[in-house]
């Protein structure tokens, strides 16, 4: 057996004793704290709020659990276990292009995980969802996004594919550099393109009314020196029960978006600090640092995926007889998330800063007590446990647990108050 077979065989084992390990401490943890509010939420969420809380979240563990293992086996299937070997060969038989031949390989094993996972998502949305009435959407309307999606995947990811495969074969020794280059134009063109061309596939984008909520936001939007194409309220509540907001796009393609089940529960003070903690993310320049850091890591992944996809004993490892460009760029996207887990808690730990630092602007542009008030809420309708385990936390949460959040924001009125005090 291969060294690296052996060395991809433990980093499986690792990372999933290690998640399985990280589920039942959040289970135990969110279950010893069931009966009892946080002292810091007594009297802004009921017991029984807190309670289904609790609930959503072990019930979300159990399917996170079958998830894992049900992950976990389609790697092994398709690599040591030979499925992809399998339907290479099947593939090889058809006598056309190599290129599409590589394309038709990865989109099947893509269709057939998908398939293999379709029945979790099912329950997912209309069992686990529906049982604490988040569900919303219908079996059509799920029919119809399926669909979608895989319209989309291959209108959009056939010509990206063929452009990389070709590369592969065509560019010479350097052409993950190409190949990289066409990538992140190829992300650069989604993010312009997502706000105004595919998003609306899916929901619809209503502009804010004119009012005193429009001019209070467009007065902070003025403030913060931030352009953008408009306002918009989104109909998240035809498929869920969860609220959230955000802005996407970049350069003057950017729109706000807020869920109306998020703008039918928030008054104007809350509405402005979250709009304030999102364009903090804006000002403080996380959008622009999170795509130089993903530039960065897949400039290293394709230069690494450039000298593995040289190496016979890649495929061999993983379980595949023969070599292909199809087949390392498919290895190398069902190989690379095995060992890049382990570095989700630094991710993790990046990612909370830049919400401390968005929570702070939102402080000095709408106040604190908003803020606070803004996010209860949020944990409140949306069930988000408010005692997480601190370690399965760390790795898995991108924003702070909100005991710690509303504890930052919180000592912001106390310094505010001690500073008054100082100068009285």
């Amino acid at each position: 057996m291969h060294s690296f077979t052996l060395f991809f065989i433990f980093a499986i084992a690792l990372g999933l004793t290690l998640q399985l390990w990280l589920m039942q401490r959040q289970r135990r943890h969110v279950a010893a704290h069931r009966n009892q509010v946080p002292p810091a939420f007594a009297d802004k969420v009921t017991l029984e709020e807190h309670q289904k809380a609790a609930d959503y979240t072990r019930a979300k563990l159990s399917v996170g659990h079958i998830s894992l293992w049900i992950g976990t086996g389609l790697l092994l299937l398709w690599t040591l276990g030979g499925g992809i070997d399998v339907l290479n060969l099947q593939w090889q038989t058809w006598e056309i292009d190599p290129v599409w031949r590589g394309i038709g390989l990865i989109f099947s094993v893509s269709l057939i995980s998908a398939i293999v996972e379709l029945p979790l998502g099912l329950w997912n949305t209309f069992v686990l969802e529906a049982r604490f009435g988040f569900n919303r959407t219908t079996a059509k309307r799920f029919v119809i996004d399926l669909l979608l999606q895989l319209l989309l995947a291959l209108l959009l990811g056939t010509p990206l594919l063929w452009i990389i495969l070709w590369l592969m074969e065509r560019a010479g020794d350097n052409w993950w550099l190409a190949a990289w280059a066409v990538w992140m134009s190829f992300m650069l063109l989604m993010i312009w393109l997502y706000p105004t061309v595919i998003a609306p596939l899916f929901n619809k984008f209503t502009p804010l009314d004119e009012g005193p909520l429009k001019q209070r936001i467009q007065g902070l939007l003025e403030r913060c020196g931030f352009t953008s194409k408009g306002i918009f309220i989104m109909d998240g509540s035809k498929r869920s029960g969860h609220g959230n907001a955000y802005f996407t796009g970049f350069g003057k393609n950017k729109r706000i978006v807020f869920y109306d089940t998020l703008a039918e529960s928030l008054d104007g003070d809350e509405m402005e600090a979250v709009l304030a903690h999102e364009l903090g993310h804006f000002k403080r320049r996380h959008i622009l640092k999170h795509l130089l850091l993903s530039t960065a890591l897949s400039l290293v992944g394709f230069a690494l995926l450039g000298w593995l996809a040289a190496q016979p004993w890649f495929y061999q490892a993983l379980g595949v007889s023969g070599r292909s460009n199809a087949l390392a760029l498919l290895l190398f996207m069902l190989a690379l998330p095995v060992f890049t887990q382990f570095l989700q808690p630094v991710m993790a730990i990046l990612s909370r800063r830049h919400e401390f630092e968005a929570d702070d602007f939102a402080v000095e542009q709408a106040g604190a007590e908003p803020m606070i008030r803004a996010l209860v809420k949020l944990y409140r309708e949306n069930a988000n446990t408010l005692t997480p385990d601190s370690l399965y936390s760390a790795f898995h949460d991108s924003h702070p647990p909100a005991p710690v959040r509303v504890a930052h924001l919180s000592s912001k009125i106390s310094s505010v108050s001690t500073e008054n005090e100082a100068t009285v």
